[in-house]
Order: C-alpha cells, then sequence, then structure tokens
C-alpha cells in the first residue's frame, strides 16, 4: 500500500471525530457489494455485448455523518433544512473486472478480429473518498419510522488507484502480428497509477430496525483518466476516443447506528 493511500485513509477515519468534538452529529457505518460494468477502450460504445460482457464485482465499507442527531448528549441538533436532508458519506471501495473487446469487428474473420479477440484485460480500482447525499424526506422522521423508505441523490469526488493487466493470446503485444494497430505504438500498458474520480448515484434506505438500515444504490463513476482499463486509442486521431474510463455500479448494502 502506497504512503499517500494509508495518508488518505488515515485522515478519512480521524477527520469525522475531530469534526464531531467541534460541530456535534452521529456516525453511521456499513458495507455494501455488488456488480460493476465497465465501460472503456474494450468493446464497442453502446454495445449490449460490451455492455453486459465486461462485468465484475464492487464491495466497499462506508461511514456516515449524520447532522440530525447528536450522539453524545441522545439528542437532536438544530432543526435546519441542511441537518434533517443531508448526510456526508466516506468511502473506502475496490472493484475489479475482467475485460476483452466485443461487437462487429471481433466478429470478423480477418488478422484484425484475430487480434482483439486474443485482446484480454483486467481493471482492479481501489477508491476512497467522500460524497454528500441529499434525502428529500425528513432524515429525523425516517430514523423515528420502522419499515419506511428514504430515497436519495449523491454528488462526490473519489481518489482512485489502478492496477491493469493488458496482454494477448497471441504473443507479447507492441508488434503487428498481435497488437490491434489503433493500439500501436503504445495505445496499451500493464501496470498501475491513480487519479480523481467523480461520482454521481441515487438510492434508497428501508428502515429494518431501530439502529440499522438497508440500501440500494445505482451509481456512475467516470475517472480523469484513460488509463484505468490499460488501453487508450490516441483521441487527436481516433475520434471514436471521445472519453475517459467509466462504470456503473449497482450495489445492496447495511449500515448500523453508533449508538
Amino acid at each position: 500500500m502506497t504512503k499517500k493511500l494509508k495518508h488518505l485513509i488515515l485522515l478519512l477515519i480521524l477527520a469525522p471525530f475531530t469534526m464531531q468534538a467541534q460541530f456535534g452529529f452521529s456516525h453511521e457505518v456499513g458495507a455494501f457489494m455488488g456488480g460493476v460494468a465497465f465501460q472503456s477502450d474494450f468493446g464497442v460504445r453502446g454495445n449490449f455485448e460490451t455492455n453486459a460482457g465486461n462485468t465484475g464485482i464492487g464491495i466497499g465499507l462506508v461511514h456516515y455523518m449524520n447532522f440530525s442527531y447528536r450522539a453524545e448528549c441522545n439528542c437532536y441538533t438544530a432543526d435546519t433544512y441542511f441537518n434533517d436532508h443531508f448526510k456526508l458519506r466516506s468511502e473506502l471501495s475496490y472493484n475489479s473486472t475482467k475485460l476483452e473487446h466485443f461487437g462487429e469487428w471481433v466478429e470478423k474473420e480477418s488478422i484484425y478480429g484475430e487480434q482483439l479477440r486474443a485482446m484480454k484485460g483486467e481493471a482492479k480500482v481501489t477508491d476512497i473518498g467522500m460524497q454528500l447525499e441529499f434525502f428529500p424526506w425528513s432524515i429525523r422522521e425516517f430514523t423515528a419510522s420502522q419499515g419506511g423508505w428514504a430515497p436519495f441523490v449523491g454528488l462526490g469526488a473519489h481518489y482512485s488507484f489502478f492496477q491493469n493487466n493488458t496482454y494477448s493470446e497471441l504473443g507479447p503485444l507492441g508488434t503487428p502480428l498481435t497488437t490491434y494497430p489503433r493500439y500501436l505504438p503504445d495505445g496499451y500498458m500493464s501496470g498501475s497509477g491513480s487519479t480523481w474520480s467523480v461520482v454521481s448515484s441515487v438510492g434508497t434506505r428501508y428502515k429494518l430496525t431501530e439502529l440499522s438500515d438497508l440500501f440500494v444504490e445505482f451509481r456512475w463513476q467516470y475517472y480523469f483518466s484513460d488509463w484505468v482499463d490499460g488501453l487508450r486509442k490516441d483521441p487527436e486521431i481516433y475520434t471514436e476516443n471521445k472519453a475517459n474510463d467509466w462504470n456503473f455500479w449497482f450495489h445492496f448494502g447495511y449500515i448500523y447506528y453508533l449508538d
């Protein structure tokens, strides 16, 4: 684990408790897991086979700052709109997806089709970051309910550490015999790096017990790098390469209120 990642994790753990001493709020912790659909240079944009084939798994730990309730005095905070409708979420998550090419170009019986079929990859990403979640309905009323629902939307930023492995079953990449021309001379990599990403989500909570919730969430994550998957066509030459890598999450989770 890099020193940078260790420092970010330590900051993420200590910051909520430091802030609590100054402002006062309660804590929630939880975990989630689900599926990830990775959209990258592997496959064809908007292709169903690509969207269905390049899928993986994601897991994560979450921490929430609940501004509507103060745990140290077992009392509600000031009744303001922000306190009753917003929560701040910190997250440490990981996703892994095996990648390959799909679509019409792969199906062609030619050397280019063979090169694309033989090209494989894997993207592993560790995320740490925060997002602000907005609950249209009252958080206080949801907390006091039994079996209630609390829909939410969220927006935030993550710092993403990625590791990829791109290879060809035909042999080492980098030659015209093994590598699709649009990835020559240096449009591929097997290594690691880091980048910022933006996340947006929509989901809902379900009040399971007085101190626990279940939640389901759809999330879109856009990386500020086109190297997360290990492939990159030169966008100045190949104009179809219009976007960086991104993925779509769908997961379920459990949240516990620290009393």
